[in-house]
């Protein structure tokens, strides 16, 4: 009862020391059965037992051992990352467990994973671009090693979206974006020539001033 002190016997005290390692709720009710206590509720009765310690031997539900039933040998929880598994990202992306760094597991990108096993690291300044749309799809032969700057120009080509278009169109847009993209390494290449032209011309020497 909530606000008021209850009073117990010696025999009632001892009655529930002696019978502390039982069910609290079965406990609880043969104490009110055999002592006529109706006013102590099944709070009452447990937290008098933990203020004075009066344990029940068993460990919690974290534990397994008070609901065995939940724990069934060879059971493996459904919040468990074993090695091998996969989260998909917001961006639609798959994460893969590759390993274990302390009591982290270390995910990366699926596709990148199954790609450099096949076909080694993704060199400096290369990415892969997914061929199909389908991120998910994680098979390599899906992922193209294309130049970064091919990727951005993939999404910056006008009025064009490569991953919403047709499975049929993609190639030519894949094929213009090269195109541009080669156009551009070639312009910039003519300048840096040029830019190295200029740095490497002898200069003509100066005129000393003044005379003897």
């Amino acid at each position: 009862m909530k606000g008021k002190h209850i009073l117990y016997s010696e025999q009632e005290l001892a009655w529930i020391r002696e019978n502390a390692t039982r069910l609290r709720r079965e406990a609880h009710a043969e104490f009110c059965r055999r002592f006529d206590r109706s006013d102590v509720s099944l709070r009452n009765y447990s937290n008098l037992c933990l203020r004075n310690r009066w344990m029940t031997g068993r460990a919690g539900p974290g534990k397994g051992a008070a609901f065995p039933w939940l724990y069934k040998k060879g059971h493996i929880p459904h919040r468990k990352k074993y090695l091998g598994h996969e989260n998909i990202r917001p961006d639609g992306y798959v994460d893969i467990n590759v390993s274990k760094i302390g009591v982290k597991r270390r995910y990366v990108l699926k596709h990148k994973y199954l790609w450099e096993r096949q076909h080694g690291p993704v060199p400096k300044g290369m990415c892969l671009k997914c061929l199909d749309g389908n991120k998910q799809n994680t098979d390599p032969s899906n992922w193209e090693l294309i130049p970064l700057s091919l990727r951005l120009r993939l999404n910056t080509l006008r009025g064009i979206d490569y991953a919403a278009a047709e499975p049929e169109v993609k190639p030519a847009i894949m094929a213009l974006a090269r195109i541009k993209d080669r156009a551009a390494a070639a312009r910039r290449d003519r300048r840096t020539g040029q830019v190295g032209e200029r740095a490497c011309r002898p200069q003509p020497a100066k005129s000393a001033k003044g005379g003897t």
